[in-house]
């Protein structure tokens, strides 16, 4: 098998250089846009539907498939070549795209939904794959860090995108969109890419696909449901969790003994691919975090208005497109480590601002904040794959390159249950403290309102705190019992924000720690030789 993998990186698998890094932007920026676009069409896509239950299926199940099919697919990459698993993913995601907009239901919109992801999850990691092949050293530090620009620019575009097409068009547009862009990146991969065809048997690695998808997503549904639709002493969540590690535990024994495992053991041996994909989990949960409850300070204490809310963000994207671009072509000078270190400090330093953030703090003020976090976060995540790519063989390219992608997605899962979880506890404690005193004081006549809010305060803390964010809600408050109220909220979802933050910082400063434990990565300046691309078609130099 060391001979086959070994023809996919042969020269000449790239045959047409320009034609394939267009193919590969219109791809990655497609398949980004999904996600924020889709998230701006799901009031109208509910509502037509009347599915409001089932609603935040339509995120889990992409998000459960997607997590799970990464690093399959860059096995697969190895095994079976770039070119066959790209556009399958690409037909896979089309094919997905456009039966969500044909569906008539919600629970055939979610089936549609996770069959996206299986797509999603395979494009997601292959960008980065073709571009380890295609450069080396400088030039892929340059690349990864535009395209890590373009996956931000991607989540900066998504709302408006969305937004005109729900208003000017139809929810299902949000998917037939998908249909002409993709037949064209995939058109520009095909013809990028050389057709590879491997020498003797391919074995698949059947066990190890069985027991690492049953465990992930089992995790995954623990880590998304407990503490929200179910209690985490409850007998689901337990048995989800349960079910995870039997699973994992069989897939690591699996591993050991496979020929062609998905993940080789052998790879948590080499300290460089354990501390990198250490860094990118932490640095993952401090980042999805703040992309959770920022906006929550954002509207809920500054005030940032409903129909603003799809732009509260945009700040932190654009400074995160600035740092992978700057961050691509600095690193090169300063160093895989030093890098890394200087973006995790930059984000821990972002961290501490939203920490001191109070009832008084202007949208001004919050946004620089964000701006900080946001440049730490672009000059360090497209340099942990570089980082990757450069410390391994180019048979194992596919695999270190996708399991990047695979611990920051699990991160993100991981950081998003723990800070909610942080959030909802620190909440209760503050309500109780401070809400239900005057709760208690109101007539007689109340009685009914201070049941509810007291359930709230107990079983459901950020449902109260969106009271803040619907001025319709508000005003169906009593004035006497509104004023002493609303201070009362604000205060506390500041204060239960801080909890958050802080944690977020602790997760940050452990990754900035790691960091120490890394060896020195050197970049090769070596262009890599492609003898079937024709000079005509050399990209230009920067």
């Amino acid at each position: 098998m060391e001979k086959v993998k070994e023809l996919e990186m042969q020269p000449g698998t790239i045959r047409h250089r320009k034609i394939l890094i267009i193919g590969l932007m219109i791809a990655m920026l497609f398949g980004a846009l999904d996600g924020t676009i889709v998230g701006t069409a799901m009031p109208r896509i509910v509502g037509e539907l009347r599915g409001l239950s089932l609603m935040t299926w339509l995120t889990t199940a992409y998000m459960l498939t997607s997590t799970t099919v990464v690093p399959i697919a860059g096995k697969l990459a190895d095994l079976l070549g770039r070119r066959v698993v790209y556009v399958a993913g690409l037909v896979i995601f089309m094919v997905g795209s456009a039966l969500c907009g044909m569906a008539d239901n919600m629970t055939g919109l979610i089936i549609y939904r996770g069959m996206q992801g299986i797509g999603g999850g395979i494009m997601m990691p292959m960008a980065m794959i073709v571009i380890g092949d295609v450069f080396t050293g400088k030039e892929r530090a340059k690349w990864q860090g535009i395209f890590g620009a373009l996956y931000g620019l991607a989540s900066v575009l998504g709302p408006q995108i969305g937004g005109f097409i729900v208003d000017h068009l139809n929810w299902r547009w949000v998917f037939y969109i998908n249909l002409p862009v993709g037949i064209l990146a995939m058109i520009f991969i095909a013809m990028g890419l050389s057709k590879y065809k491997a020498e003797g048997p391919v074995k698949f690695d059947l066990a190890g696909m069985f027991t690492m998808t049953v465990g992930v997503v089992s995790l995954l549904l623990a880590l998304t449901f407990g503490g929200d639709k179910y209690e985490w002493t409850s007998w689901q969540i337990i048995s989800l969790f349960a079910v995870a590690l039997v699973f994992l535990t069989l897939f690591v024994f699996v591993e050991m003994k496979a020929e062609e495992p998905i993940l080789p053991m052998h790879l948590f041996k080499h300290r460089t691919f354990t501390v990198l994909n250490g860094i990118g989990f932490l640095m993952s949960v401090g980042m999805f975090g703040a992309i959770m409850f920022v906006p929550f300070f954002m509207q809920g204490v500054v005030g940032v208005s409903a129909t603003q809310s799809g732009t509260i963000m945009t700040p932190m994207m654009i400074t995160m497109i600035i740092g992978s671009v700057i961050g691509g072509r600095i690193v090169y000078k300063i160093g895989v480590k030093s890098q890394i270190f200087i973006g995790m400090i930059v984000m821990a330093a972002g961290f501490g601002l939203l920490s001191t953030m109070d009832v008084d703090t202007s949208k001004f003020t919050a946004t620089l904040y964000m701006i900080v976090l946001g440049l730490g976060i672009g000059l360090v995540m497209p340099i942990l794959t570089l980082a990757l790519q450069e410390s391994f063989p180019k048979s194992e390219l596919g695999v270190v390159t996708s399991s990047s992608q695979f611990f920051r997605s699990i991160g993100g899962t991981f950081g998003m249950t723990i800070l909610g979880a942080v959030m909802n506890h620190r909440s209760s404690q503050l309500l109780d403290d401070r809400l239900m005193p005057m709760l208690q004081s109101l007539p007689a006549q109340a009685k009914g309102m201070v049941d509810k809010f007291s359930h709230m305060i107990h079983d459901d803390p950020q449902g109260l705190y969106s009271l803040l964010l619907s001025p319709e809600a508000l005003a169906k408050i009593p004035p006497q019992m509104r004023e002493a109220f609303v201070p009362i909220l604000k205060q506390s979802l500041v204060d239960s924000l801080h909890s958050v933050f802080l944690f977020g910082l602790i997760f940050v400063i452990g990754g900035t720690l790691l960091v120490f434990g890394l060896k020195k990565i050197k970049l090769s300046d070596k262009q890599q030789p492609l003898q079937e691309m024709d000079k005509s078609e050399e990209l230009p130099q920067s």
